[in-house]
């Protein structure tokens, strides 16, 4: 919903201020008729999956569960819509849509830095960039919350000129204008609430090598420092070990595939630096108390509609991660022995003419 407003605001206040009616918009869907928020506000639709015109932009608002929501014919009207020559853009999670029509195949775009894992490994073809928007070609895409207000100002400066966005900004209280350039999360050293060079350069590095891990002894020796010294860093000032503050990343990062992808446990143990199905399980439960088999069914007993193979259940063979009790800060930290080793969903596709 955040998204959804803020790019439609910015239209209407640039109309509001020039006394213009410089754009218009209108929503639609695939069932014509409505389309549920995230938070479960519903909005009206205007329209179905019709033919526009060749100017127009077409915005695909994505929020949770968005894979579900590419269906047929949604991805067939947004490809007849390109080759018509409309510009297409996503906000927030519309991306993963707009992805799987394969018009981004061969381009740049961005998500939610929270989907950033899973819509890498779906999309190898796309190359994701981490900023807050971007622009390549036809194609727009912004990574949700404020970020649709950034990419809908450039629009805005491009067609009207700098004076009015800059008056559209003041009105909605955004005093920075972002660019491309821009990154979505807080710096490292925000997030973790430290202003450390060496330590917010070790995080990085960890977060950096999710599926190849960085030994303990690599890190410290890294960054000009004993492992000794690296163990009371990370206690001073983060309460942990460096091995549990990397399992710590590397179970957040199997969690969102976990949720946003079809990826086997397998997959996702690899993908995080586990060598076992069984010690990822393990691992998993004792981080969040339930195992990665049962969280993937906790999504889709809440996918409102959704039906779902029976791949999620465990593959034969595979240990459910029933042991309790994992201490993750005395466990082997690497499986390398080595140590080296408010949106509205697409049922929502703001259009907007300007003129």
């Amino acid at each position: 919903m955040v998204a959804f407003a803020a790019a439609i605001e910015p239209l209407r206040l640039a109309n509001q201020i020039s006394g213009k009616q410089l754009y218009s918009w209108v929503l639609v869907g695939e069932n014509g008729r409505e389309a549920v928020c995230s938070n479960g506000a519903r909005l009206v639709l205007n329209a179905g999956l019709d033919e526009f015109r060749r100017d127009d932009t077409i915005l695909i608002c994505g929020g949770v569960e968005i894979a579900r929501t590419a269906t047929r014919p949604v991805l067939g009207w947004l490809r007849r819509e390109a080759r018509r020559g409309a510009r297409l853009g996503a906000l927030c999670t519309g991306a993963w849509v707009l992805a799987e029509t394969g018009l981004l195949d061969g381009r740049r775009a961005t998500i939610h830095w929270e989907y950033q894992d899973g819509f890498a490994e779906d999309f190898p073809e796309v190359e994701l960039i981490r900023s807050v928007f971007v622009e390549d070609g036809p194609f727009l895409t912004a990574a949700g919350g404020t970020a649709a207000i950034d990419l809908i100002l450039r629009q805005i400066a491009r067609d009207q000129g700098p004076e009015l966005t800059a008056r559209v900004a003041d009105q909605m209280i955004h005093t920075a204008i972002r660019n491309e350039d821009d990154q979505q999360r807080l710096s490292i050293p925000t997030r973790i609430g430290v202003r450390h060079p060496r330590l917010a350069s070790i995080v990085a590095r960890m977060e950096a090598n999710l599926e190849d891990l960085v030994s303990p002894a690599r890190l410290a020796a890294d960054a000009g420092m004993s492992p000794r010294q690296l163990e009371r860093l990370f206690a001073r000032y983060l309460g942990r070990s460096p091995k549990r503050y990397y399992m710590e990343i590397r179970l957040e990062r199997a969690r969102n595939l976990l949720m946003q992808t079809d990826m086997s446990v397998m997959e996702i143990a690899l993908a995080c630096g586990f060598a076992s199905a069984a010690h990822f399980s393990k691992c998993y439960r004792s981080a969040y108390d339930t195992t990665p088999y049962r969280q993937r069914g906790t999504r889709s007993a809440d996918a409102v509609g959704a039906v779902f193979p029976d791949e999620f259940a465990p593959e034969p063979g595979a240990d459910p991660g029933m042991d309790p009790g994992l201490d993750l800060g005395d466990e082997q930290p690497f499986d390398d022995p080595s140590g080296t080793a408010g949106t509205a969903g697409t049922d929502a596709l703001p259009r907007w003419r300007h003129g």
